[in-house]
């Protein structure tokens, strides 16, 4: 099978493609013949050298298509069958090699390309929003870093939960793509006052909830912004900057600063993400979610996709696709 491989440490222009032998099965798992796999900011922070992978490998988190094989004790899924996936690894490639517990079966409306990212940035906003913040109807939640694969998908999210979602980036033309899918306000922090605007739109009470993605300077604007007893979601730091909060100002607010890793609950507790996709996919069939994918590359092109993606170039999500 052919596989993007990161063989050292580097930037995305180090992988290379090459025909490596099919992984063999061990008990528990399945093959998915991958026809797309969603391009994360989490796949340039491994062949970096900054996430567990050690080379060689093949990136790539999350992948959807067909069941090619499965383990003689796998019972969960059947042969062909229309599956988005999830591993540590070996998502850009012909085949990747999962556990049957992380494969999740698709609706029939819902396309590959869709698929592929769909499951990781909706799940995670999702129980970021729902388990940890626990986002109630009617109130305010701002989105940092709105226009990307993950805010967007919690604009949509936001908006499902009842909530007034304020959505923040860097350029007109990002946040005309969150309005189009339901932000009730927008903010431009490259040319705005962000905290200024959020106190406006709210009436000076602040956000109830932030969703924040970016870290660095934002985490710290976002830290004065938040309402009494608001809770500040901690998803990563895109910006490169792991921000630190002075206790203080959450004491006076009655505030929390609350960490959300989503691939823990793979290991601790899936039945929070088998819930959470369970719900999603019900919404998506419904039409309530939109997801919003970019740009597409074939596998050949992965180096230029996590370069895009790590530029900041795409609005919404990056997609690899295989061919098949």
């Amino acid at each position: 099978m052919k596989a993007v491989l990161c063989k050292y440490w580097g930037e995305p222009a180090s992988l290379v493609i090459e025909e490596v032998e099919s992984p063999v099965l061990k008990p528990g798992e399945v093959r998915v013949l991958v026809h797309a796999a969603g391009a994360n900011f989490a796949d340039a922070l491994m062949i970096a050298g900054k996430y567990q992978a050690r080379p060689p490998f093949s990136p790539g988190l999350e992948v959807s298509g067909v069941i090619g094989e499965c383990a003689p004790d796998v019972t969960s899924v059947q042969l062909g069958q229309r599956v988005l996936a999830f591993g540590d690894n070996g998502g850009y490639a012909e085949e990747m090699i999962v556990p049957a517990s992380t494969v999740v079966p698709i609706p029939d409306e819902m396309d590959f390309v869709t698929a592929a990212p769909f499951g990781i940035a909706y799940s995670t906003s999702h129980v970021a929003l729902t388990h940890r913040g626990a986002l109630q109807d009617g109130e305010s939640l701002l989105v940092l870093g709105a226009a990307g694969g993950v805010g967007l998908a919690t604009v949509e999210i936001g908006k499902q939960l009842g909530a007034t979602v304020i959505a923040a980036a860097s350029s007109a033309a990002k946040l005309q793509v969150t309005s189009e899918h339901g932000a009730d306000y927008t903010v431009n922090y490259s040319e705005e006052n962000l905290r200024g605007r959020v106190r406006e739109i709210t009436d000076g009470k602040g956000a109830n909830v932030i969703y924040d993605p970016v870290g660095g300077d934002l985490f710290d604007q976002a830290l004065r912004m938040l309402a009494f007893e608001g809770r500040l979601l901690i998803i990563g730091f895109a910006s490169g900057r792991i921000p630190e909060a002075p206790a203080n100002r959450l004491l006076l607010k009655n505030a929390s600063a609350v960490g959300v890793y989503w691939g823990a609950y793979i290991r601790f507790n899936p039945q929070v993400i088998r819930d959470s996709m369970e719900t999603l996919l019900g919404w998506y069939v419904a039409g309530d979610l939109r997801p919003y994918v970019s740009q597409t590359y074939p596998l050949v092109e992965a180096a230029r996709a996590l370069e895009d993606l790590l530029a900041r170039r795409a609005k919404g999500r990056i997609v690899i696709t295989t061919g098949r």
